[in-house]
C-alpha cells in the first residue's frame, strides 16, 4: 500500500527553485489545493525576491473541535520548535487562510543536508500544524503521562467540518475514527477495506503494529460525544497506540499517519474503484473483439456459399419444359 508524503510536493519544488534563482528578481503567486481542502498561497515580490510569504488555509473545524486564534491548541509552539528563526509568523495572516509564515531565504543555514531537511520541514507545515496537538499527547505517552488539564475525550480536525477523536492514558492513547463518505460505491468498498484492514493486522507479520478494530456501531470510547460527529456510514476504525510506538523517530510517521488516515483510506479506495472499472473496460472490449470475429466468421461463410453457387442459362424451349414439369 502507498503512504503519502508528509511534505506538499509542489510547495518544496517553488521553495528550491526560489533558492537556486534567489538572485534573481521574480514575483510568484500561486495559489493550489490539496487533499482535505487545505489551501496553500505562496507569495514572491520583485522587491524582496529573498522573502517568501506561504499562507495555509485549513479545514474548517466542525464544533466539538477547539482553535485558538484559528490554529489547532499547540500549533503556534510547534512552528516555533520547528522553524526557529528563519520563519516569522505574521499576526494577523492574510485574508481567506488560517496562517502566513514569512520565510528569509538568506537565513537558511549553509550546510546543504540541513538546508534540505529544514526545506522539506517547512513543506511539511500542514503536518506541524494540524498534527500539533496529537503531537503534545503522544509525546505525554512516550512519558507514560497525562496532562492534570486535558479533556477525557479529545476532538481534532482532520476533515471540513470532521474530526476524529483521542482517549488519552497513561499507558495508552485509544484513537477513533468516525468514517463518512459521500459515495455509495465508496462506502462499499471502504467498509470492505477497513475490514480487511483489521484482518490484516492479525498476520504474523505485523504483531507489534497497533490494534486495530472496525464496529458498525460508535465504540464505548465515544461515549458523551455529539450525535452529529457519530453520524457515519462505514463505520468506526479504533487504533490504540502504546509508548513503543512514539518512541524516537517513530513519533513522526505516527503523527502523520493518523492525521491522515482517512485521506489514506479514500486514495486506496478511488484505486480499488479505478483498478476495477479498468478490468471491466478490458472485459468488454475482449468480448466485443470476440462478437466481431464471430462476425466476421459467418459473413465469410455467407460469401463463399454464394460464390460456390452456378447458374445455366437456359433456352426458351428448356424454360417452358422446366414450367409444365
Amino acid at each position: 500500500m502507498i503512504l503519502l508524503q508528509s511534505h506538499s510536493r509542489f510547495l518544496l519544488d517553488t521553495l528550491l527553485n526560489r533558492l537556486q534563482n534567489i538572485e534573481k528578481a521574480v514575483e510568484l503567486d500561486y495559489h493550489w489545493a490539496e487533499f482535505d481542502d487545505v489551501r496553500y498561497h505562496i507569495q514572491v515580490t520583485m522587491k524582496h525576491p529573498h522573502i517568501v510569504l506561504v499562507s495555509v488555509s485549513l479545514p474548517m473545524p466542525p464544533p466539538e473541535t477547539v482553535f485558538l486564534s484559528g490554529l489547532p491548541a499547540g500549533a503556534i509552539e510547534a512552528i516555533k520548535t520547528a522553524y526557529g528563526s528563519v520563519v516569522q509568523i505574521l499576526d494577523p495572516p492574510r485574508d481567506g487562510f488560517n496562517l502566513t509564515l514569512k520565510l528569509n531565504l538568506s537565513k537558511l543555514p549553509t550546510d546543504e543536508e540541513y538546508k534540505q531537511a529544514l526545506l522539506v520541514k517547512i513543506a511539511s507545515v500542514r503536518e506541524v500544524v494540524l498534527g500539533a496537538p496529537l503531537r503534545v499527547v503522544l509525546k505525554q505517552l512516550a512519558s507514560r503521562t497525562v496532562a492534570s488539564d486535558i479533556d477525557p475525550l479529545v476532538a481534532l480536525v482532520h476533515r471540513p467540518k470532521e474530526s476524529f477523536f483521542l482517549i488519552p492514558q497513561a499507558e495508552k492513547v485509544t484513537v477513533v475514527f468516525p468514517m463518512r463518505f459521500k459515495d455509495s460505491i465508496d462506502i462499499i468498498l471502504a467498509t470492505s477495506f477497513l475490514q480487511e484492514f483489521v484482518d490484516a493486522r492479525r498476520t504474523a507479520g505485523l504483531n507489534n503494529a497497533p490494534y486495530c478494530m472496525w464496529s458498525p456501531t460508535p465504540p464505548l470510547e465515544l461515549k458523551g460525544a455529539p450525535d452529529e460527529a457519530l453520524s457515519v456510514n462505514a463505520g468506526f476504525v479504533t487504533f490504540v497506540i502504546l509508548p513503543r510506538h512514539v518512541e524516537g523517530k517513530k513519533l513522526d510517521r505516527t503523527v502523520w499517519s493518523l492525521s491522515t488516515f482517512h485521506a489514506y483510506v479514500s486514495y486506496h479506495v478511488k484505486c480499488s474503484e479505478g483498478f476495477m472499472h479498468t478490468r471491466m473496460r478490458r472485459r468488454v472490449d475482449s468480448l466485443i473483439e470476440a462478437l466481431d470475429r464471430a462476425k466476421l466468421g459467418v459473413e465469410d461463410a455467407r460469401s463463399n456459399a454464394t460464390q460456390n453457387r452456378s447458374f445455366k442459362r437456359l433456352s426458351l424451349k428448356e424454360a417452358r419444359n422446366h414450367s409444365f414439369n
